[in-house]
Protein backbone atom coordinates (compact mmCIF):
# COMPACT_ATOMS: atom_id res chain seq x y z
CA UNK A 1 0.00 0.00 0.00
CA UNK A 2 1.03 3.43 -0.72
CA UNK A 3 1.25 6.15 2.16
CA UNK A 4 -0.68 9.05 1.34
CA UNK A 5 -0.51 12.74 3.06
CA UNK A 6 -3.91 11.64 4.16
CA UNK A 7 -2.52 8.67 6.12
CA UNK A 8 -0.19 11.46 7.83
CA UNK A 9 -2.83 13.43 8.79
CA UNK A 10 -4.73 10.67 10.33
CA UNK A 11 -1.95 8.90 12.39
CA UNK A 12 -1.45 11.96 14.27
CA UNK A 13 -5.18 12.10 14.70
CA UNK A 14 -6.52 8.87 15.62
CA UNK A 15 -4.92 5.45 14.38
CA UNK A 16 -8.62 3.60 14.45
CA UNK A 17 -9.24 6.29 12.07
CA UNK A 18 -6.35 5.74 9.67
CA UNK A 19 -6.59 2.16 9.81
CA UNK A 20 -10.54 2.24 8.90
CA UNK A 21 -9.98 4.72 5.75
CA UNK A 22 -6.92 2.54 4.85
CA UNK A 23 -8.65 -0.70 4.77
CA UNK A 24 -11.54 0.80 3.03
CA UNK A 25 -14.42 2.01 5.45
CA UNK A 26 -15.00 5.36 4.12
CA UNK A 27 -17.37 7.29 5.71
CA UNK A 28 -16.31 10.96 4.12
CA UNK A 29 -18.21 11.08 1.19
CA UNK A 30 -21.23 11.00 3.98
CA UNK A 31 -20.14 13.52 6.21
CA UNK A 32 -21.08 17.36 6.18
CA UNK A 33 -17.80 19.12 7.38
CA UNK A 34 -15.68 17.02 4.78
CA UNK A 35 -17.71 18.47 2.34
CA UNK A 36 -17.88 22.01 3.69
CA UNK A 37 -13.73 21.25 3.56
CA UNK A 38 -13.92 20.43 0.07
CA UNK A 39 -15.80 23.72 -0.71
CA UNK A 40 -13.57 25.69 0.77
CA UNK A 41 -10.58 24.17 -0.88
CA UNK A 42 -12.48 25.45 -4.37
CA UNK A 43 -14.13 28.42 -3.50
CA UNK A 44 -11.34 30.18 -1.22
CA UNK A 45 -8.67 30.95 -3.95
CA UNK A 46 -10.12 30.98 -7.56
CA UNK A 47 -7.53 32.19 -9.05
CA UNK A 48 -4.77 29.95 -7.77
CA UNK A 49 -6.02 27.25 -10.31
CA UNK A 50 -4.68 29.40 -12.90
CA UNK A 51 -0.82 30.11 -11.14
CA UNK A 52 -0.81 27.11 -9.55
CA UNK A 53 -0.99 23.39 -10.31
CA UNK A 54 -2.73 21.12 -8.23
CA UNK A 55 -0.08 18.00 -8.43
CA UNK A 56 -0.60 14.29 -7.95
CA UNK A 57 3.02 12.09 -7.37
CA UNK A 58 3.74 8.89 -5.17
CA UNK A 59 0.21 8.79 -3.89
CA UNK A 60 0.20 11.80 -2.73
CA UNK A 61 -2.30 14.71 -4.23
CA UNK A 62 -1.32 18.60 -2.93
CA UNK A 63 -4.01 21.51 -3.15
CA UNK A 64 -1.58 23.85 -4.97
CA UNK A 65 2.14 23.92 -5.94
CA UNK A 66 3.53 26.91 -7.10
CA UNK A 67 6.57 25.68 -9.26
CA UNK A 68 8.52 28.97 -9.35
CA UNK A 69 8.68 29.31 -5.78
CA UNK A 70 8.85 25.82 -5.17
CA UNK A 71 6.30 26.23 -2.25
CA UNK A 72 3.69 23.89 -1.68
CA UNK A 73 0.08 25.38 -0.25
CA UNK A 74 -2.51 23.07 1.61
CA UNK A 75 -5.66 24.62 2.32
CA UNK A 76 -7.82 23.38 5.26
CA UNK A 77 -11.47 24.61 6.77
CA UNK A 78 -9.90 24.71 10.96
CA UNK A 79 -6.90 24.28 12.82
CA UNK A 80 -8.07 22.34 15.39
CA UNK A 81 -5.99 19.45 14.66
CA UNK A 82 -3.16 21.96 13.09
CA UNK A 83 -0.13 19.63 14.30
CA UNK A 84 -1.58 16.51 11.93
CA UNK A 85 -1.96 19.20 9.15
CA UNK A 86 1.61 20.16 9.50
CA UNK A 87 2.69 16.61 9.49
CA UNK A 88 1.07 15.88 6.24
CA UNK A 89 2.36 19.16 4.78
CA UNK A 90 6.13 18.03 5.46
CA UNK A 91 5.31 14.30 4.18
CA UNK A 92 4.49 16.34 0.98
CA UNK A 93 7.91 18.18 1.09
CA UNK A 94 9.49 14.74 1.76
CA UNK A 95 7.95 13.12 -1.46
CA UNK A 96 8.92 15.85 -3.35
CA UNK A 97 12.27 15.45 -2.33
CA UNK A 98 12.26 11.71 -2.50
CA UNK A 99 11.69 12.58 -6.59
CA UNK A 100 14.34 15.05 -6.60
CA UNK A 101 12.24 18.40 -6.31
CA UNK A 102 14.87 19.99 -3.59
CA UNK A 103 13.68 22.97 -1.84
CA UNK A 104 10.61 23.01 -1.41
CA UNK A 105 8.54 24.94 1.60
CA UNK A 106 4.87 24.67 2.28
CA UNK A 107 2.24 27.20 3.49
CA UNK A 108 -0.85 26.18 5.63
CA UNK A 109 -3.49 28.37 4.93
CA UNK A 110 -6.91 28.82 6.72
CA UNK A 111 -8.83 30.72 5.17
CA UNK A 112 -12.09 31.12 7.31
CA UNK A 113 -9.46 32.15 10.10
CA UNK A 114 -7.81 34.11 7.65
CA UNK A 115 -4.44 32.86 8.95
CA UNK A 116 -1.31 30.88 7.67
CA UNK A 117 1.74 29.14 8.75
CA UNK A 118 4.84 28.27 6.79
CA UNK A 119 5.96 24.89 7.07
CA UNK A 120 9.85 23.84 6.70
CA UNK A 121 11.54 20.28 6.81
CA UNK A 122 13.99 19.90 8.79
CA UNK A 123 16.82 16.43 8.99
CA UNK A 124 15.04 15.72 12.41
CA UNK A 125 11.75 15.29 10.65
CA UNK A 126 12.83 13.52 7.91
CA UNK A 127 13.73 10.93 10.25
CA UNK A 128 10.83 11.15 11.92
CA UNK A 129 8.87 10.08 8.63
CA UNK A 130 10.90 7.41 8.40
CA UNK A 131 10.14 6.23 11.63
CA UNK A 132 6.28 7.55 11.25
CA UNK A 133 5.93 5.65 8.04
CA UNK A 134 7.34 2.08 9.58
CA UNK A 135 4.24 2.94 12.28
CA UNK A 136 1.42 3.68 9.89
CA UNK A 137 2.36 0.46 7.68
CA UNK A 138 2.11 -1.53 10.87
CA UNK A 139 -1.05 0.02 11.72
CA UNK A 140 -3.02 -0.58 8.66
CA UNK A 141 -1.88 -3.94 7.81
CA UNK A 142 -2.73 -5.07 11.41
CA UNK A 143 -5.86 -7.58 11.17
CA UNK A 144 -7.44 -5.93 13.67
CA UNK A 145 -9.12 -2.33 14.40
CA UNK A 146 -7.42 -0.26 16.92
CA UNK A 147 -9.40 0.74 19.70
CA UNK A 148 -11.73 3.22 20.10
CA UNK A 149 -9.89 6.46 21.97
CA UNK A 150 -12.32 8.63 22.98
CA UNK A 151 -10.82 12.23 22.34
CA UNK A 152 -12.78 15.75 22.08
CA UNK A 153 -12.79 16.08 18.02
CA UNK A 154 -14.50 12.75 17.50
CA UNK A 155 -17.90 14.55 17.49
CA UNK A 156 -16.97 16.20 14.31
CA UNK A 157 -15.41 13.12 12.71
CA UNK A 158 -16.91 11.87 9.72
CA UNK A 159 -16.63 8.29 11.80
CA UNK A 160 -18.36 9.14 14.65
CA UNK A 161 -21.46 6.97 14.41
CA UNK A 162 -19.81 3.95 13.26
CA UNK A 163 -17.06 4.28 16.12
CA UNK A 164 -19.43 5.32 19.29
CA UNK A 165 -22.69 2.65 17.37
CA UNK A 166 -23.99 0.54 20.32
CA UNK A 167 -21.68 2.82 23.01
CA UNK A 168 -23.32 5.36 25.78
CA UNK A 169 -22.52 8.78 24.63
CA UNK A 170 -20.66 10.51 26.82
CA UNK A 171 -21.91 14.06 27.39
Amino acid sequence: MQITGTHFNYYQVCKRELWLFANGINMEQNSDLVYAGKLIHEESYPQRSERYEEIEIDGIKVDYYDAKRKVIHEIKKSDKVERAHEWQLKYYMYVFERNGIEGVTGILEYPKLRKTSEVLLSDVDRETIVEMELKIKEIIEGDTCPPLEKKGICRNCSYFDFCYSGEGEEK
